[in-house]
């Protein structure tokens, strides 16, 4: 009897899912927070776990290396460099540190466990009257991606805490920043990811205002991306008008974690906003089709999605009266259908 594979989005981008495609040791666990793929089609997962932060696969799932234990406080995300070298951002100890691909540690950018002004809104009567005062904190209070240009210049979010996209130089010198909390044009609700592409846009998951926001690269909006639900993880290659991919988190609160058709899901858009395909449940679950949190997404030489989720942390947000599984699925691969 032939093996029906399970497929899953639509058009171009309509993909075979691997289920289980991770092979992991032996009593190990993965609760993954991102991925990213290098140049070699390595598949590197950065895991909220003390012993095996990194794991490395080749693009079939087959374990080669793990790397950085003891070294994170909360793994956020990773992204690799031209130069096959690893971006990881530790969103508790307020760092972006640059690995080469065993783990030697390269340049660290922030100060470990320095938090600084959240760029919350105030109450400020200095001037003898009341006004609001919204605080645009500088780097960083609990940052949360890192996006590289090929010059070398950083784009980087400060989203838990801050409302802030700070702009560096490839020296680490800081440039600008820009944003603050609110729900207008150029504000930000948990800024929770950032790419850019060739032509200079740069693009900010507002995840908690539900769009991704496009800038130029000093800062100036552009414009928006709506019907979205919960932005979460932001994959884009660098080429002149990219394919977008995005991680959404589904609904959590009591009244609405059993609405259908918001997610978790991911959904792939053209350089306008275009939706090109989109798949995941009505639901959230654990079926090969569904996803519990779709927190960091990469892909492959050949057109490969790599999908990380943040499963363990989303669970009893889900299923709050459910004991987590023994096993969740935390990484997996959907080849695409050519």
């Amino acid at each position: 009897m032939s093996v029906v594979e399970t497929v899953v989005g639509s058009g171009k981008y309509t993909y075979e899912v691997h289920e289980d495609w991770a092979k992991i040791p032996a009593g190990w666990e993965m609760p993954a927070a991102a991925v990213t793929v290098d140049s070699q089609d390595r598949v590197y997962c950065f895991n909220r776990t003390k012993d095996h932060p990194v794991i490395v696969f080749d693009r079939d799932g087959n374990y080669l290396s793990s790397w950085g234990a003891g070294v994170f406080a909360f793994p956020h995300t990773i992204r690799a460099d031209k130069n096959d070298n690893l971006w990881l951002v530790d969103r508790d100890h307020g760092q972006m540190m640059l690995f080469s691909t065993t783990g030697e540690l390269l340049r660290t950018i922030g100060t470990k466990g320095y938090r600084s002004d959240t760029g919350v809104a105030s109450d400020d009567f200095s001037s003898g009257g009341y006004r609001k005062v919204t605080h645009g904190g500088g780097p960083f209070n609990l940052p949360t991606d890192i996006d590289l240009t090929p010059s070398g210049e950083m784009f980087i979010t400060d989203g838990y805490g801050n409302a802030r996209v700070h702009k560096f130089a490839p020296n680490g010198k800081l440039l600008f920043s820009w944003g603050e909390c609110g729900a207008d044009p150029g504000q930000f609700n948990i800024p929770h990811n950032i790419v850019s592409d060739p032509d200079g846009w740069v693009y900010v998951a507002d995840r908690e205002n539900h769009r991704v926001q496009i800038f130029d690269g000093n800062g100036r909006y552009e414009t928006q991306w709506n019907n979205l639900h919960r932005p979460c993880g932001l994959y884009m290659d660098y080429t002149r008008h990219p394919v977008c991919y995005i991680g959404e988190l589904g609904p959590v609160q009591p009244v609405n974690r059993n609405s259908p058709n918001l997610g978790p899901r991911v959904s792939i858009v053209d350089h306008q906003g275009k939706l090109l395909s989109r798949f995941g449940d009505m639901h959230a679950g654990t079926a090969p089709t569904a996803f519990l949190g779709p927190h960091g997404l990469s892909v492959d030489s050949r057109g490969d999605l790599y999908v990380g989720e943040v499963s363990w942390t989303q669970w009893p947000q889900f299923y709050p009266d459910t004991p987590r599984p023994a096993y969740i699925r935390s990484l997996q691969k959907y080849e695409r259908v050519h």
